[in-house]
């Protein structure tokens, strides 16, 4: 039981990153706070690690430069213009977004039960972003790009075996925060100074969201399975949306409370390992004859 608990703290620790910016970091630009987050996060988990990644640093700033720098920007600048319920639960459709993007450009046919949640898991995003709920436009569109661009490393690290993953893991962020300073200091001038009312965000978010939720996350997979830890992770939308309605007053219409529900249901069914009973088997030869 204990090791599911501590597992289960990486994705709670990753849902609060939206309340912590509402809460303490509004006066903050998003690029600079992406900046201090992946650039902090790498110096304090290289007090643990203490040494280069096994890996060409060449391909680990690939991937940092997709799966921090460019996630941490869109992530940051969704989190400033969407209630972070809608960014958290959007975040959780990349195993959805992984399907898609496998059978349409890899030619890698899903299983029955993938194609249904993955279809399942678009109609919650539809219902998520409908109309009557009046979210930015560009917040939306930075949110559906990070997914995309962790998407893509997710598939280039599986693809390069990455076996260091603390090792890489760190060096991304650091490669990768270096690679955002000039960044930020085009696009925003330069940082603000962090006063008092900043810093427990920036605590919160650099050494408990982030480097934290990194060890934690690498242990995890060790200890309980990539399996168990991905039906975990849905805690990050749920503590997401929930830190949202108790902390800062966010809301969701009914339209979007369905598209959540769809979503966390489609990951709940595509993580479910069951014994298909000959029926079951049957529709899925025919399923696999169709495609």
């Amino acid at each position: 039981m204990y090791p599911f608990l501590l597992a289960a703290l990486a994705p709670i620790l990753w849902g609060s990153t939206y309340a912590a910016v509402g809460l303490f970091l509004t006066d903050m630009t998003p690029l600079w706070v992406a900046v201090w987050r992946a650039l902090g996060a790498g110096v304090f988990l290289l007090f643990f690690v203490r040494r280069l990644p096994r890996m060409s640093l060449s391909k680990v700033f690939i991937l940092g430069f997709f799966n921090i720098g460019l996630f941490f920007i869109l992530l940051m600048t969704a989190a400033y213009r969407l209630p972070g319920g809608v960014v958290g639960t959007l975040g959780a459709t990349l195993p959805l977004l992984l399907i898609i993007i496998q059978w349409l450009i890899q030619g890698k046919r899903p299983q029955l039960k993938a194609t249904i949640s993955a279809m399942v898991g678009l109609a919650g995003v539809i219902l998520l972003l409908n109309p009557s709920a009046d979210l930015d436009p560009i917040g939306v569109a930075c949110a559906l790009a990070a997914v995309l661009f962790v998407a893509i490393a997710s598939l280039l690290t599986k693809h390069w075996q990455v076996s260091d993953i603390l090792g890489v893991a760190t060096w991304q962020l650091l490669m990768a925060g270096v690679l955002l300073v000039p960044v930020a200091w085009f696009f925003e001038g330069a940082p603000m100074p962090v006063g008092a009312d900043e810093l427990p965000g920036l605590i919160w978010l650099v050494i408990l969201n982030t480097a934290l939720g990194y060890l934690i996350a690498v242990n995890a997979i060790k200890q309980v399975g990539p399996n168990a830890f991905g039906m975990l992770s849905l805690l990050n939308p749920i503590v997401a949306v929930g830190l949202g309605m108790l902390m800062l007053d966010e809301s969701l219409d009914r339209l979007q409370w369905s598209g959540v529900v769809l979503i966390i249901g489609s990951l709940l069914v595509a993580n479910m390992r069951v014994k298909y009973p000959w029926w079951k088997k049957a529709v899925n030869r025919q399923y696999d004859k169709a495609v």
